[in-house]
């Protein structure tokens, strides 16, 4: 046992130290001595500051403040700059509500598109999330107000959240599930990151000294707090110990009398208790700083009108145009519109939970159509019910709409997911539209030709029962508060759309890479898939899907042409001319896809490891340009341990999706030195790849080539013998073991 000092960091007790690493209710830490209080609270597509009741499942009421496009949304417009100014935005409505700490982003991989909480995430690709994720903790901190990057980590379904072991192999998670999280931490440094619920690999993220310590503090160099998600905490001690800070909510201080008798046993470190102190007592001092006299002063009118604009500005960034066959978008003026469905007059903008906002202001879509066209051109239909309908019902809906849709020019079909069909808390069943929402389209396009299918979800739906029916197809995912305006906006082409998929659609679920180990059971789920993730798994099997990854459709065309690649230390970096060959002015996002053909590991056939964009007028051309770092052309060498580029000739395409590529040019790349020292259970094919070492072995054992022997037995010998272990050498008669053992020792000792 030892005897903890009376006094720590700050001249604060044992007991005082303590009380620092828990809340003192449900969004507020403890004030102790001359450490000040700070707030946290609900993130991350607008600020869910609840001014009297608390709790973290959106129940309670929260003050109103500007809703922005959730993640899935975001993702969509594949825009960096734009990302970071709604991080911008939200540390000014943060601090202006009085909140020191926003929960969020959430950066978690889309590994399954039936994840209940997949609205509050990017992509299913590391890339895409780490570069939006870096640039939204950007703007927000930029603002005094501190970022907390959520849920670290492997946090992928909400099924048994609280228990449920990702079991997840090695390269795997350090390529897919841990990438976007290094890159935030080390390109943007977030003042907290949040742990998750779950158990990797059986040991609880709260609990995880290889996750939290290791790998975040002494690999990638986090020097903030590391706080837990709501409720997360199952042993306080070990969860210090391992290196959580500050374990929220607030308890009545129990937790805290267990962490001081943990110490006083010698069962946990006092060290560690007075580190976590510090780092939380650093966070609350840089909160304080970072306060102006507008903390706590409410959102201003003029500024929720500001913020209310930027919103809709996102939106119609974000969504993204599926389909057009023959140019029925964008609506030409003067038309009739027969606009119908239930989400047209009550629109789907945001998810269900912890982070739903309660919005300054909201657009309704049928209203801004109106607005747009004329409250003449437009008549209306409710087509569908998300409530519990009789037959009756749902017959009289529909023969309704399509009278309305006959009689008009051209009918806008608003389809998707109702808040109690996908939320935060369970994982959906299956990925299909309501069959009455189908029945209603295909109705409606029976009627009505020139149909428009508007989109509102938060998880990826299969589409190829809409794509079938529906010659123009506008994908709205969540827009938020402003959706409505920017939906009108994108429809009468007062923005050209440039969206573009953050995650691939299937065409089936049961395609889709982890459909037979979701959500897992008996409280573990398995990683079967390991790196065939998304777009990875679809192209590696060659499989069909509805619409692929980065896809996206403009009322303009581009083209690509004249690709060169300049190899450098910092990586590949590429230069390509686009040129608008349509009639009007659109914004074109490139996507830069990488190939390592013939790789000694096991790779994708093309990842995503750069984007750019770029807005031009019509008949203009631009020379585009992005890094395609080196350090993401690194795979996980699970032998090594660390990061390794391998050398040789890589394949860069660009283009305007992970299955439109473009152009395309080689590139060769200097690789990283790998030398894994041999042991005699090292084949004879892993010391014949590396040269010195195969010289070393001709000299001193001689391997036969088998030549005449194989040709006799029908065999390849020299591939044969590439998988004998050194040491079976021995049991083949052709060198003792000593004598093998002291030549593998030669061989690891030279240079």
């Amino acid at each position: 046992m030892t005897t903890p000092p009376e006094s720590g960091p700050h001249g604060l007790t044992l007991e005082q130290q303590a009380a620092l690493g828990s809340g003192a209710d449900f969004w507020t830490t403890e004030r102790v001595g001359a450490v000040p209080s700070i707030v946290l609270t609900d993130g991350p597509h607008g600020v869910r500051r609840q001014a009297g009741a608390t709790d973290h499942l959106g129940l309670s009421a929260s003050v109103p403040a500007t809703c922005f496009p959730p993640a899935v949304g975001l993702a969509q417009s594949w825009d960096p700059e734009l990302v970071g100014r709604v991080g911008s935005a939200l540390g000014a409505e943060a601090r202006a509500l009085g909140v020191d700490v926003l929960l969020g982003p959430g950066i978690n991989i889309k590994r399954d598109p039936r994840g209940g909480r997949n609205f509050e995430y990017f992509s299913e690709d590391p890339l895409l999330t780490g570069t939006l994720g870096a640039a939204w903790v950007r703007g927000l901190q930029d603002n005094g107000v501190g970022a907390s990057l959520k849920h670290f980590a492997a946090n992928n379904a909400e099924h048994d959240r609280m228990r449920s072991s990702s079991d997840v192999d090695p390269r795997t998670l350090r390529e897919i599930y841990l990438r976007a999280f290094q890159r935030v931490v080390r390109t943007s440094r977030p003042w907290t990151v949040m742990c998750s619920y779950n158990r990797i690999n059986g040991v609880y993220a709260s609990e995880n000294h290889w996750l939290l310590t290791t790998v975040l503090r002494h690999e990638w160099g986090f020097e903030g707090v590391v706080v837990s998600d709501w409720g997360a905490v199952a042993d306080r001690p070990a969860a210090v110990a391992a290196g959580l800070d500050l374990q929220m909510p607030g308890d009545g201080g129990a937790s805290d009398a267990v962490l001081v008798a943990a110490v006083r046993d010698g069962s946990c470190p006092a060290g560690a208790v007075a580190a976590s102190a510090s780092r939380v007592a650093a966070l609350a001092a840089r909160a304080e700083r970072s306060r102006t006299q507008a903390h706590g002063a409410g959102l201003e009118e003029s500024r929720a009108q500001e913020h209310h604009a930027l919103a809709r500005e996102v939106a119609a960034r974000c969504a993204v145009l599926l389909k057009n066959d023959g140019g029925l978008l964008p609506l030409a003026p003067g038309g009739s519109v027969a606009v119908i469905g239930e989400f047209a007059a009550e629109p789907r903008y945001q998810g269900g939970g912890s982070s739903h906002v309660n919005p300054t202001r909201l657009d309704v879509p049928l209203d801004e159509i109106r607005a747009l066209a004329g409250t003449d051109a437009v008549t209306f239909a409710q087509g569908h019910t998300t409530a519990a309908a009789t037959d009756e019902q749902v017959r009289e809906l529909r023969d309704a709409a399509v009278r309305t849709a006959g009689e008009a020019d051209t009918a806008v079909v608003f389809l998707g997911l109702a808040a109690h069909q996908e939320s935060e808390g369970f994982d959906r069943d299956h990925i299909d539209l309501p069959a009455e929402q189908l029945a209603l389209l295909a109705a409606v396009t029976g009627a009505q030709p020139r149909t428009v299918v508007v989109l509102s979800h938060g998880g990826v739906v299969a589409l190829a029962p809409v794509a079938d029916l529906a010659p123009a197809v506008l994908d709205g995912a969540l827009l938020g508060q402003a959706g409505g305006g920017a939906i009108a906006d994108v429809l009468f082409g007062r923005v050209n759309p440039s969206g573009r998929l953050g995650e691939t659609v299937p065409l089936r679920l049961q395609d889709t890479p982890a459909y037979l180990n979701f959500p897992g059971e008996n409280s573990a789920v398995l990683y079967g898939e390991g790196l065939y993730v998304g777009y990875r798994w679809y192209d590696a099997r060659e499989t069909e899907v509805a619409f692929p990854f980065g896809h996206g459709l403009s009322y303009t065309e581009f083209a690509y042409s004249d690709l060169r690649l300049e190899q450098g230390a910092d990586g590949i970096t590429a230069h390509l001319t686009v040129t608008n060959t349509g009639g009007r002015a659109g914004r074109e996002v490139v996507q830069f896809y990488v190939s390592k053909p013939g790789s000694r590991v096991s790779r994708a056939p093309r990842e995503l490891k750069g984007f750019a964009s770029v807005t031009l007028e019509p008949g203009e051309g631009e020379r585009v340009s992005a890094l395609l770092a080196r350090e993401d052309l690194a795979y996980w060498e699970v032998r090594a341990d660390r990061w390794i580029v391998e050398g040789g000739e890589y394949t860069v395409s660009a283009g305007a999706s992970s299955r439109d590529l473009r152009v395309s040019a080689p590139v060769e790349v200097e690789g990283d030195e790998l030398r894994l020292p041999l042991t005699l259970d090292s084949t004879l094919g892993e010391v014949m790849a590396d040269p010195r070492a195969a010289a070393i072995l001709a000299e001193h054992l001689p391997v036969p080539q088998g030549d005449d022997a194989g040709q006799a037995m029908g065999v390849d010998m020299a591939r044969m013998m590439e998988s004998i272990p050194l040491g079976r050498i021995a049991a083949l008669g052709q060198a003792d073991l000593a004598s093998l053992q002291a030549l593998v020792d030669g061989i690891n000792g030279e240079g």
